[in-house]
């Protein structure tokens, strides 16, 4: 068996505008998703999910099936395990040719689904590296990111960037606009994750922002003022200027309220972490519920947040150096 594992990641700015070509700013955290691929005798495909932030559960099934198997969870958990995972194996097959071969894919992951933290990106990354490896085969970190990429792409019905698995396959700061990523020098952010214990929707909170930019053009320049958002932080984190990186978060957080992604929880949650003096804090991700991150070098954020309702969790992130890492 190979095992490899990926970090999730924050978005310190750029979430929502990057599909839109404009630049984005995530970091990869340390909190990671654990992929063990298994080669089989037959052709199935057998998932084992364990700590997903829901019940964990075992779906075996032939890779031919016409729909998915009859199992009693809910789509969005089908959907998070089964297809990032198939459209990983996909990518295993196709770099080694081995288009009948079957596995068994064990997954464990801190990382809450849908929360904004790149749970997907995470496990795609480390499902490919695994399953690759598995197969005598181990993969440039440049051609993991895209093939991660590809299966996002396939899985969120061409709405996803290359943010997340770049982020999660490289470890780090990176930048991402439209093809071009690399990664950028950060300083050891003071990173506080907050969590309402939801998820957003996604594909609905992407399609709504492109009703919204569609529609108005006031909400397209809000799209590209993010873009000037993440510019003048790409300058704060050159210069290492922790209070800037926070100011600039603040203001992505209030336009991304004003494209209709953030909700209740998410304010609260930033609202309550500025008011403890936080840097600034922001919603990471598609939104909709899920995480926000702050930075506060105190304990104040971390301890206000465990008091705010509608926070279910509230921890301190290290920022991961290192992206896929091969355990086995």
């Amino acid at each position: 068996m190979a095992v490899s594992s990926a970090p999730g990641k924050v978005y310190l700015f750029g979430e929502h505008a990057v599909v839109y070509g404009e630049p984005a700013v995530p970091c990869a955290i340390e909190v990671r998703a654990r992929v063990g691929v298994e080669q089989r005798t037959d052709s199935k495909l057998r998932i084992h999910a364990e700590d997903l932030s829901l019940d964990g559960f075992t779906v075996e099934y032939g890779g031919t099936a016409d729909g998915p198997p009859d199992v009693d969870v809910r789509e969005s958990l089908l959907t998070a395990a089964m297809g990032y995972v198939d459209g990983a194996i996909e990518q295993v097959r196709d770099v080694t040719g081995e288009d009948e071969v079957g596995f068994d894919v064990t997954i464990e992951s801190d990382i809450p689904l849908g929360a904004g933290l790149g749970s997907s990106a995470a496990v795609a990354v480390a499902a490919i590296d695994a399953g690759t490896r598995e197969l005598g085969t181990t993969l440039e970190t440049k051609e993991l990111a895209e093939r991660a990429y590809q299966t996002e792409y396939e899985v969120q019905g061409g709405q996803a960037s290359r943010a997340d698995t770049f982020c999660s396959a490289t470890g780090g700061a990176v930048r991402v606009e439209g093809d071009d990523c690399r990664s950028l020098e950060a300083p050891d952010l003071p990173i506080v994750v907050g969590f309402d214990g939801g998820a957003g929707d996604t594909g609905q909170l992407v399609a709504g922002v492109r009703g919204l930019r569609e529609e108005y053009e006031f909400a397209a320049d809000t799209v590209e003022s993010i873009g000037d958002i993440v510019r003048n932080g790409e300058q704060a984190l050159a210069a290492a200027d922790v209070e800037e990186i926070g100011r600039l978060m603040d203001f992505n957080h209030g336009l991304l309220s004003a494209l209709g992604v953030s909700s209740r929880s998410l304010d609260s949650m930033v609202w309550a972490a500025r008011n403890a003096g936080a840097y600034g804090a922001k919603l990471t991700g598609a939104g909709g519920g899920g995480c926000i991150v702050a930075l506060d070098p105190t304990d104040e954020t971390e301890t206000a947040l465990s008091y705010t309702p509608g926070c279910e969790d509230a921890f301190r992130a290290e920022l991961a150096d290192t992206g896929v890492k091969r355990l086995e």
